[in-house]
């Protein structure tokens, strides 16, 4: 288990999703550190428990994860695709 000392402004969303990749693992945080839970918005100098939590199950909506390269090329692919049948469908693709 780790430490974090917290900044001026640091909320427990921000501290997991700089700990932990996931801001929705703020849960974890508050349950090693009860000491602190009426606490929204810390000052300076607050140290925290970050316990390891290695593999636990990313929970991220699919809507907020990074969308991946393969992904975005898929959808460049079939955009041109679409503006393509545009072009047949007004008569402007042969000619």
């Amino acid at each position: 288990m780790k430490t974090y000392t917290t900044k001026k402004g640091d909320t427990w969303s921000k501290i997991a999703y700089e700990q932990y990749g996931s801001e929705y693992l703020m849960t974890v945080l508050l349950d090693y550190n009860q000491r602190y839970r009426d606490i929204a918005v810390f000052s300076h100098g607050v140290t925290l428990q970050i316990p390891d939590i290695e593999g636990l199950a990313d929970e991220t909506p699919f809507w907020m994860k990074e969308v991946p390269e393969e992904v975005e090329d898929t959808e460049a692919a079939v955009d041109d695709h679409v503006e393509g049948m545009e072009d047949v469908m007004e008569g402007r693709a042969y000619g």
